[in-house]
């Protein structure tokens, strides 16, 4: 149809068209047809000024990121490069939400800080929010270790202040750092008898990189072997200088084990958060970060929001990402009902269309009608951009690797990864991605957040995959369909066992790693021939050992002409296992007769490497 229709005509901008003002927003890989209406100019200005700098291009190749800068400095145009999908955002954006951006001076008002708890592994970063909020928290975590994002509200000295306990394993290096990008306060804890561990030190990084300021709390300093002053010394290592020694972090030695300290952290968590000067609006729609979502029985979608802006109310109609809806209730951190949120305050929300995803940001909108609208237009660049599910390869399941890496093939594990809550999900992902050999690649037929369910395990059947829960398990109906498949469904409470697991099956599985070590070198000095045997080379070992039935490389002038193994070897009459170097023997070979002197023969061994 296209070649039947006329042919449009030319149209030409001329080059002393002037070049609009102001920011321009461009997106990364745009074409020369893209980019010259941008700037008043047409795609042939971009292609022979591009052509007069040496470089060639057509109307419709995407171009660099230098060639638009090129161009715009050419003209004198302030443009912003964008990913792809960012200008239709910023086109929603400024459609929708233009009029909340302006915030009248004299509606501030000041609001509690929101302080981020990071730290290593069990280095008491929830015992010490126990501390704070006189509750149980570290008895519901599997294994002691926190496993999601949690937000509380604690009340010092009639104000409040609002604490983000985020886990501290490695594997969850990406929650930490949507913790980072919250917060107005960082509150670092390090055991006082462990020291500086590579989390804390990505916990220092993700903070430096949020530009907010960092409160240390050396914490279990009743433990025995306790050096706070190793720590303080570790830590000015990475920067931290605490006051004491002259520089400008504040470091409050605490237990949280027998509440020591507690009182002056908390001080000083508001003695910084007075210096930063922390003021929001409370009027307005309301804006938010997601900070976790899940799915849960009897309340569908429930995400975890911090309102940073304006008020949150019962019945507003909000849009997260690509999902939206209206708030049909709000719970606190203790599960009690509230019908609005101000900033600062984190809340649990119902009555999203779907779980949005973590780091979203949520906008309070003047109607469902328009949720949906952004919504829908999210999701619809989203899957054009081609970040929708790549096709899944036939895979195997982990008890069927093993025959196809025999088989030669590149192995493919598909997954079906289900997880309580969408922070964790993205965090397991990223981890097991780590996992991928060259041999081996994992393959995730689906994610999602929720429990195992039928579809899951008929999914699961139709591509061949493992089923991996995390925090969830399977239904009745669901666990007997499984066994009537054959599906096989994991299950795990720890992260650590579900790495270990997993890292084992495909190390386990795969084809070991073999490399060949020269044992033996034997030079041909005479050839004798034996009735009902044939030709036996008499020969003088220069090198090694020589062992009866070792596998043996015939070299020629350095090259190889034969492969094969020692039947026979004898020195004088004798038959011997094997010769040592510096001594002669006679040596048969398997099956080869077309023995010279001066030939070389090399015998060698293979040995499997260990896999790691």
């Amino acid at each position: 149809m296209e070649e039947l229709e006329p042919t449009q005509l030319t149209t030409y901008t001329p080059s002393n068209a002037p070049v609009p003002e102001g920011e321009i927003i461009v997106e990364r890989g745009c074409t020369a047809r893209e980019l010259g209406p941008k700037l008043n100019r047409s795609a042939g200005d971009v292609i022979r000024f591009l052509f007069l700098q040496g470089e060639v291009v057509t109307a419709t190749q995407p171009l660099t990121d230098d060639m638009i800068e090129l161009f715009a400095a050419e003209l004198g145009a302030n443009v912003r490069l964008v990913d792809p999908g960012e200008e239709q955002e910023a086109e929603l954006q400024a459609r929708y939400f233009e009029d909340d951006d302006e915030v009248p001076e004299e509606d501030l008002r000041p609001r509690p800080p929101v302080v981020t708890v990071m730290g290593h592994v069990d280095h008491g970063k929830t015992l010490l929010l126990d501390r704070i909020r006189q509750t149980r928290v570290v008895e519901g975590e599997a294994g002691g270790i926190t496993q999601h994002i949690g937000a509380y509200q604690a009340e010092v000295n009639g104000q409040r202040i609002t604490f983000i306990d985020t886990p501290g394993h490695e594997a969850f290096t990406a929650m930490r750092a949507r913790g980072a990008q919250v917060t107005d306060i960082v509150v670092l804890v390090v055991a006082a008898d462990d020291g500086v561990m590579p989390q804390t030190v990505e916990a220092i990084d993700h903070a430096k990189a949020a530009g907010v300021p960092i409160v240390v709390a050396i914490n279990k300093i009743d433990q025995a072997d306790a050096d706070p002053n190793r720590v303080m010394q570790q830590l000015s290592e990475h920067g931290l200088v605490p006051e004491a020694w002259g520089g400008d972090t504040i470091v409050v030695e605490v237990s949280a084990l027998q509440g020591l300290g507690i009182d002056e952290l908390l001080e000083q968590l508001l003695l910084v958060a007075e210096v930063e000067e922390l003021r929001a609006s409370p009027e307005g729609r309301a804006r938010g970060v997601v900070l976790e979502a899940k799915l849960e029985t009897g309340r569908g979608p429930v995400a975890t929001v911090i309102v940073q802006r304006g008020t949150l109310r019962v019945g507003d109609a909000v849009v997260a990402g690509s999902a939206w809806g209206r708030v049909k209730a709000m719970l606190d951190d203790r599960g009690s009902q509230v019908k609005e949120a101000p900033p600062s305050t984190p809340v649990q929300v119902l009555g999203f269309s779907e779980p949005p995803s973590a780091g979203d940001e949520v906008r309070v909108v003047a109607d469902q009608a328009t949720a949906r609208t952004i919504a829908e237009a999210r999701a619809r660049r989203h899957r054009a951009a081609g970040h929708a599910p790549a096709p899944v390869a036939p895979g195997a399941r982990l008890e069927d690797l093993f025959e196809q890496i025999q088989r030669g093939e590149t192995a493919s594990l598909n997954l079906i990864l289900k997880a309580d809550v969408q922070g964790t999900l993205e965090a397991i992902t990223e981890s097991l991605r780590k996992l991928e050999r060259d041999e081996v690649k994992l393959s995730f037929v689906h994610r999602g957040v929720g429990g195992i369910t039928e579809n899951d395990v008929q999914l699961a059947t139709a591509s061949n995959a493992t089923i991996i829960g995390f925090n969830v398990r399977p239904d009745r109906r669901a666990r007997e369909l499984a066994e009537e498949k054959d599906v096989e469904i994991r299950t795990y409470e720890v992260i650590y066992k579900l790495l270990e697991d997993i890292e084992a099956a495909m190390v386990g599985m795969l084809a070991p790693e073999v490399e060949e070590v020269v044992t033996g070198e034997a030079e041909v000095r005479q050839v004798f021939r034996v009735p009902r045997v044939g030709a036996v080379a008499g020969c003088y070992v220069r090198h090694g050992v020589i062992t009866r039935g070792s596998k043996v490389r015939f070299l020629r002038d350095g090259v190889v002409i034969w492969k094969g193994s020692i039947s026979s070897l004898r020195r004088f009459k004798d038959d011997v296992r094997e010769v040592q170097a510096g001594f002669e023997c006679g040596i048969g070979l398997s099956d080869f007769q077309d023995l010279k002197e001066g030939d070389v023969i090399e015998t060698y061994e293979e040995r499997e490497i260990p896999r790691t």
